[in-house]
């Protein structure tokens, strides 16, 4: 063919596609005719597309030197959603670059990676950063718990904590919808993490109502857990420090500090137990109240207004920890309490609890199953580098357990020497006693008491409302991607609902006995379930979707695929650790007990079945699944393969011509 043909051809085919641009605009997105694509333009074209995904990416390898021009030419046309028309051959002409942009509705992101960041750390760093790793850690062996804690992170934790925003991000969807592209016959899984999300809505808030009632209360000259002349006194209080000489303390003196949080805020004594928990406290029913405000309208947008918000409430913590930690080593007697803490009792490491602690600490630390991780990923872009997201996020998560032991132990080794006593007498609470009693009476001892403790309280709260931003918006991107027809476009009024069902349900937390009820749902109604639920997880997404498949999908999204030592980690190694812990917690149940009160046998009877009520959705939806479905069993449990790009990322196909 000469130079002359060549150029009515061209001609040819540049008026075909300007007659058909305007009705392939409305259809599929535009056209745009340039005269070349740059080497760099055309190797990026070429690196992003090749071979067909589980999730239908389409991407387009470099044409191989056997292939006509014919053959690229028609399966750009496919990709980009119907250009056809014979081939014209390669003369080093012209190249057509077709985008196609998707008619559906498109998927909110991030404003800003630190947004995205700030968030999963906010959600990862909780009040188990503050006030249970530091016990543990002293309970089990001080300085040598940081060794199986480190091993169980990087075998199971951070593996984990990788799958599920790497799950998250590529998918695009929530813990529901996501199953239709893994494995459908599991979609249980996600309902059975919506309502673990909304068993701790209703206690997790709970403490920050206390933890606001506290702060409330110490915008006084003098803090009412510092004096025995309230009205909620008992004769058997005793405040007692070094400067009180003529007081003498017995094992049934209680302090100013305990009488304050147990019958003033709490006011357990007005309930027996569990049997009978009494009337709601008015006063935690407002606080609480006070807080779900706070979340609903930092929630009601979606990730842009929570986004913004977590610049405030991840910060805030970390700019508090630090001044109290620079307050704590200054006062006397915080050397005795750091050496407590990190001193090594390496036979400690012979026990099989200080590996079991470990495991769980670590688990419910960086918080994976709990469908978080893989609502916040699913609104990153496609590209984004999750690998380091993960690292990042869960040493930071660590690091901030460590640095809390240090905030938390200066200030009991200060206690320990104002009161003369050893740093294990002073440290015998753990969870929320630690702060509200302990923490909080050497506060009220310090010089600038008042300040102390409203920053203190204050980092409390916001320690506790990243959490509550994390886990309603897991639920709400679930309900959202799996209904989109009918809440998508009503999203404010159901973010309204959601929270005034928490509200709701969390009203048994503020009865007299309530603190009884936050018990219960902690020990029982989300941690054996939670660890269950990661567990069916991770075998769903490495032996049923395929490790191979799933490292794929990195690699698309990444430009890498996962080494080795991850992909044992997910085959293999983390479900090993999450069965561990699952067989520990069977066979060492946990002893139950709250101030004086023993839990009777009925309330384990009650707390499993509570636990039970949310894992029943997976058996129970396999159950629907098998039923209702057609084909085999391969085909029932085979992950959907779509044809459609992600919807906020535009395809692009070049045709030469």
């Amino acid at each position: 063919m000469d130079k002359g043909e060549n150029e009515g051809e061209r001609d040819k085919a540049r008026e075909e596609v300007g007659g058909e641009e305007e009705g392939t605009h409305q259809e599929n997105g535009r056209l745009m005719l340039a005269d070349g694509l740059t080497e760099k333009g055309l190797k990026s074209l070429n690196s992003s597309s090749g071979q067909q995904v589980s999730n239908g990416f389409t991407t387009s390898t470099p044409q191989s030197p056997r292939e006509g021009p014919g053959t690229e030419a028609s399966s750009a046309g496919t990709a980009s959603g119907g250009l056809t028309g014979s081939s014209v051959p390669l003369g080093g002409l012209r190249t057509l670059v077709v985008q196609q942009t998707s008619l559906e509705r498109p998927r909110e992101t991030w404003s800003k990676k630190m947004d995205f960041l700030l968030s999963v750390i906010g959600y990862a760093v909780d009040l188990g950063n503050v006030w249970r790793f530091p016990y543990i850690c002293y309970q089990n062996g001080g300085g040598a718990f940081l060794l199986p804690y480190l091993l169980m992170a990087v075998f199971g934790g951070v593996p984990l904590f990788y799958m599920e925003l790497a799950l998250g991000q590529f998918h695009r969807s929530g813990c529901i919808s996501i199953w239709k592209h893994i494995c459908p016959i599991f979609k249980g899984i996600g309902f059975a993490i919506c309502i673990i999300a909304l068993y701790i809505a209703f206690y997790y808030n709970t403490i920050m109502a206390w933890a606001l009632y506290y702060l409330l209360s110490s915008f006084r000259p003098t803090l009412p857990w510092t004096t025995c002349t309230n009205s909620w006194n008992t004769a058997n209080c005793n405040r007692y420090m070094s400067t009180d000489h003529n007081v003498s303390w017995s094992n049934s003196s209680t302090s100013p500090a305990e009488e304050f949080y147990t019958r003033q805020v709490l006011q357990v004594h007005l309930s027996p137990g569990l049997h009978q928990l009494g009337s709601v406290s008015w006063q935690l029913a407002l606080c609480l109240l006070f807080i779900f405000t706070i979340v609903y309208f930092s929630i009601w947008k979606g990730v842009k207004t929570s986004g913004k918000v977590v610049w405030v409430t991840a910060t805030f913590p970390y700019l508090v920890l630090l001044v109290l930690l620079i307050r704590g080593a200054t006062l006397p007697g915080a050397w005795r309490g750091v050496v407590f803490y990190l001193k090594p009792d390496w036979e400690k490491l012979l026990s099989t609890t200080v590996w079991i602690d470990a495991a769980a600490q670590i688990f419910f630390s960086l918080g994976p199953g709990f469908g978080v991780l893989l609502a916040f990923a699913s609104y990153n872009p496609f590209h984004n580098n999750c690998y380091k997201d993960a690292l990042v996020t869960s040493s930071v998560n660590c690091l901030t357990s460590f640095l809390s032991g240090f905030v938390i132990f200066t200030v009991l080794g200060y206690m320990a020497e104002m009161r003369h006593q050893d740093v294990d007498a002073v440290a015998k609470d753990a969870g929320p006693s630690l702060l509200f009693i302990i923490y909080a009476e050497a506060i009220a001892n310090m010089p600038a008491a008042t300040f102390f403790s409203i920053i203190f309280f204050l980092m409390i709260i916001m320690l506790g409302l990243d959490s509550t931003f994390a886990g309603l918006e897991g639920v709400i991107t679930a309900m959202l991607d799996e209904f989109p027809h009918v809440l998508v476009k009503r999203r404010e009024l159901f973010v309204f609902g959601l929270v005034c069902v928490c509200y709701l349900g969390a009203l048994s937390t503020l009865t007299y006995g309530g603190a009884f009820v936050v018990k219960l749902f902690e020990e029982y109604a989300t941690g054996p379930a939670v660890i269950t639920v990661v567990l069916l997880e991770v075998i769903a997404v490495s032996w049923f979707y395929g490790t191979n498949r799933f490292c794929n999908d990195i690699q698309v999204m990444l430009g890498f695929s996962p080494g080795f030592f991850w992909r044992v980690c997910w085959v293999a190694i983390c479900p090993c650790f999450l069965l561990f812990i699952i067989i520990s917690f069977l066979a060492f149940p946990p002893e139950v007990r709250l101030f004086h009160y023993h839990y009777p046998p009925w309330t384990t009877v009650l707390g499993y079945c509570i636990g039970v009520s949310s894992f029943i959705c997976v058996p129970a939806y396999m159950v629907y699944h098998l039923l209702n479905a057609k084909g085999t069993f391969k085909q029932l449990t085979e992950g959907r393969r779509t044809s459609k790009r992600p919807t906020d990322r535009p395809s692009l196909a070049v045709v030469q011509y």
